[in-house]
């Protein structure tokens, strides 16, 4: 089978076709700038890279792209070869505890997630049906990032405020990057051949999570009832005091909605040093940028404080997982993290740490908790829900 799995955000748009159950894929783009100008996307086929400058008004015109290109580049002879497509949700809140296939019922109660994630869940519930006319033959599933989180108990994902406020309107945590450590933790259990393992991932790029996990349930995650809690993210901030949002508003005078994009788009690495890419904040490290080094510091150590919280909620980890971008391709974070953490006992091969994007132990052998890089892989995640449910 050939699976098609889309990733929506508000303007951005990644894209795979995987061939199941071979796991073998086949092509992979990514839409960037969508409804801006400027707007662009790149396709990687056969180790090739093409780049379009191309105007996308919408998703539907991106999703006509991706039509155009599977059949032009050979990917598929025509769209009917396309057997099912795999749909990210951000949010299945507590109704979705797995993938779904996509019906009318299922569509109308996900719009009720829309005012749980208002950022992203227009743009994917919007991308749904544009691709109901791009592909109107095609079974569809939905892959919801909350689905791995909701195995854990009331003790972790209640907040202390007024109970009825969980029963009447669901204020709890959710956790994201679900589909990010569910694969994590099946990479993981398969290499030590265990089914058992006590996990701690750890998804640190742009958006971070980690995740405690023991014999595949989750036990508690960072990311709370919206993605801009945890740790401090590329533009987010993680965990601050809530208090500062009614002072910032009245000192400012600006509203509650322009508090909110200050805290999902200017705060994080942007907020201390004025770049949200860790590569960036590398460079102006490298430069001497005090602010820089600041906010790499601030990162890392929020990371490690939720690692070492995690290793004591599970009673002692078995394994640390990194993933994602800079837990998979920075060889300095990975340093930084690490040294933060050897009051627990871990200890860092450094000739180990010198690569990128391999899945690799980077623990020395007397490490007190093993460590592992291992790049993650929601497409894949996503391809294999598709297929079971549609085969």
């Amino acid at each position: 089978m050939k699976i098609l799995t889309i990733n929506a955000g508000s303007s951005s748009m990644k894209f795979s076709i995987i061939e199941l159950p071979k796991e073998k894929e086949l092509i992979n783009g990514y839409f960037q700038r969508i409804g801006l100008d400027g707007s662009f996307y790149d396709v990687k086929i056969n180790g090739e890279k093409l780049h379009r400058d191309l105007d996308l008004p919408n998703h539907l015109v991106a999703l006509e792209c991706i039509k155009k290109e599977i059949v032009e580049l050979g990917v598929v002879e025509d769209l009917s070869q396309i057997d099912g497509i795999g749909h990210r949700l951000v949010h299945g809140g507590e109704k979705y505890k797995e993938s779904v296939l996509i019906d009318d019922e299922v569509l109308k109660t996900c719009e009720k997630f829309k005012k749980l994630a208002k950022l992203h869940m227009p743009a994917m519930l919007s991308c749904i049906e544009a691709s109901k006319e791009a592909f109107p033959n095609t079974p569809m599933v939905a892959v919801f990032d909350t689905a791995f989180h909701q195995s854990m108990k009331p003790v972790n994902f209640l907040y202390p405020l007024p109970y009825e406020w969980y029963t009447k309107y669901g204020v709890r945590k959710y956790g994201f990057h679900g589909t990010s450590h569910r694969f994590i933790n099946l990479e993981i259990s398969k290499h030590f051949n265990r089914n058992d393992l006590k996990v701690i991932s750890c998804h640190i790029g742009s958006g971070a999570s980690i995740c405690a996990i023991n014999a595949g349930k989750v036990v508690d995650t960072s990311m709370g009832f919206s993605p801009i809690t945890g740790i401090m993210m590329g533009t987010r901030p993680g965990d601050i005091d809530p208090s500062i949002i009614e002072y910032i508003m009245d000192e400012e005078g600006i509203s509650l909605e322009e508090v909110m994009t200050v805290f999902n788009k200017k705060s994080g690495l942007e907020g201390i040093c004025g770049k949200s890419d860790s590569r960036d904040v590398e460079d102006g490290i490298k430069a001497g940028d005090e602010k820089c080094q600041l906010a790499q510091d601030m990162y890392t150590q929020k990371v490690a404080n939720y690692v070492a919280m995690y290793n004591n909620l599970l009673n002692g980890a078995d394994v640390i997982v990194l993933t994602a971008g800079l837990g998979e391709n920075s060889k300095q974070t990975r340093i930084d993290v690490l040294e933060k953490l050897a009051s627990l006992g871990i200890k860092m091969d450094k000739e180990a740490n010198d690569f990128r994007g391999e899945f690799r132990c980077i623990s020395t052998e007397d490490s007190s908790i093993p460590v592992y890089v291992i790049p993650t892989n929601e497409e894949l995640m996503i391809a294999r829900d598709t297929y079971e449910l549609v085969k």
